[in-house]
């Protein structure tokens, strides 16, 4: 169901939906939207607000550049995961298969950290271009791949 909310609320018009909303738009029960609207909130994809004075919760994508936003989310529990996987390097032993393969996880959450930046930054640049419509580079790289 949260993947249901989730698309839902990309895929439709409005700019937030209260539980109601979301339950009249899939069809579904509002204990199925409550479940899946807290999933989706706890997990960094939607945020929940209230209007002031009001008392009903309000859901949304949390930023005009949602993909961005919630990569951003992402980053202090990558932190994290790189100093759980140092611990679990040094303790398990990186001559160990298992030690290995921690320390092949850790180097790529390491190269992610490293690169998520210049990664928005790129992302954003490109944003801007295909938001002003030049799609050039779009379909420049549509033609590397092949498609």
């Amino acid at each position: 169901m949260p993947s249901r909310v989730f698309a839902y609320v990309l895929a439709d018009d409005a700019e937030s939906y209260t539980a109601r909303e979301l339950a009249d738009g899939l069809r579904v029960s509002p204990a199925a939207i409550s479940g899946a609207v807290r999933t989706l909130v706890q997990a960094g994809l939607l945020a929940r607000e209230r209007a002031p004075g009001g008392r009903v919760d309000q859901y949304r994508v949390y930023d005009d550049d949602v993909w961005a936003a919630i990569l951003r989310q992402r980053i202090p529990f990558m932190r994290r995961c790189v100093e759980i996987l140092e611990d679990g390097v040094e303790l398990v032993g990186a001559d160990r298969a298992g030690g290995h393969r921690l320390q092949e996880t850790l180097e790529f959450y390491r190269y992610w950290e490293s690169e998520v930046e210049h990664f928005l930054q790129r992302w954003q640049a490109h944003r801007e271009r295909w938001l002003k419509g030049d799609t050039a580079e779009s379909n420049d790289s549509r033609e590397r791949r092949g498609a």
